[in-house]
């Protein structure tokens, strides 16, 4: 049976220090090596446990760059004979995007698990190293598979989670889903099934990053015009995702420039700018609903969509 897990580190808040140990926000992330973060959790040790630096930033500066060279470098582990899941330690800010953009990618049969903190590794109250035992935990359980997120003892679906809190530790949810299981004590309590998908594959993702189509976001909102939605069109944008009020109601200055970038031949997603919920009933073919989709994941579904012509 295989029983290696391989961390892959990005850097984040759980690689993050601070000068004040009480300082909580005042920190620089990705200062410490993934080697550093397993060192701090002496549960881990003696297991059998690669670590291999991917990246060291901040994940509010994640770029496709950085996401296709770790879609690359779990895919590689993933398909080693002894490695049973592969661990993602990563910045909670884009946390949920790279967790969606690797669940389309690669849609794993083995798990793929990332966490983070909301804390950097010198708080006095530092929650990455429970994070890291627990992702390990669920990177080693038999039958798992697909892209998750464990975080503050929960296991979110790629599909489904969400970051919904600032600062607290529990920053995470699945909405109306509920998360698919809990770690309680190094074991988990499954709710229900583990993720699965078709894999679009690293082919869709081998162009060169600085070449992927440029998708970007609206927003509709009180006051809302067009003005945006022109001039991303005429700069060159190749597709737009708004950000809709409600269950896709756009405001009536912003529709018109979204059906002129659809005519012109930019697609445009509708989402709700809604933290929770789906869009129930909306039915355009010009501007069609991204069904349960965030307006980042819908960003990522047709950046990704639009890279099948050939990037």
């Amino acid at each position: 049976m295989p029983s290696t897990v391989v961390i892959l580190g990005t850097g984040g808040t759980i690689a993050g220090t601070a000068s004040n140990p009480a300082d909580n926000v005042g920190y620089t992330a990705a200062q410490r090596s993934v080697a550093d973060l397993l060192a701090a959790v002496p549960a881990l040790r003696g297991q059998a446990i690669e670590a291999e630096q991917v990246a060291q930033l901040d994940s509010k500066d994640m770029d496709h760059a950085t996401w296709q060279q770790l879609a690359q470098r779990a895919a590689f582990h993933l398909a080693r004979a002894e490695v049973c899941g592969v661990v993602v330690t990563h910045g909670t800010d884009t946390m949920e995007e790279t967790a969606w953009f690797l669940q389309r990618v690669l849609a794993p049969a083995k798990p793929l698990v990332l966490t983070g903190a909301m804390r950097p590794a010198t708080a006095l109250q530092t929650d990455g190293p429970q994070n890291l035992l627990d992702a390990v935990t669920v990177a080693r359980e038999a039958g798992a598979c697909g892209v998750v997120v464990v975080f503050a003892g929960q296991v979110h679906a790629a599909q489904d989670v969400r970051k919904v809190h600032s600062y607290r530790l529990d920053a995470f949810s699945s909405g109306d889903a509920g998360p698919i299981a809990r770690v309680e004590e190094g074991r988990l309590r499954r709710h229900r099934t583990w993720p699965v998908g078709t894999p679009l594959g690293l082919a869709r993702i081998a162009f060169e990053p600085a070449s992927w189509p440029r998708v970007e976001i609206v927003s509709s909102h009180a006051g809302a015009g067009g003005a945006m939605v022109d001039a991303l069109v005429a700069g060159g944008a190749h597709g737009l995702v708004v950000a809709a009020t409600g269950n896709g109601s756009l405001h009536n200055a912003l529709e018109p420039a979204l059906r002129r970038a659809a005519t012109a031949g930019v697609p445009v997603l509708r989402c709700t700018r809604c933290a929770g919920g789906a869009l129930v009933g909306v039915s355009d073919a010009m501007l069609p609903a991204a069904a349960t989709l965030s307006p980042w994941q819908a960003r990522i579904e047709l950046m990704l969509s639009l890279l099948a012509g050939g990037g």
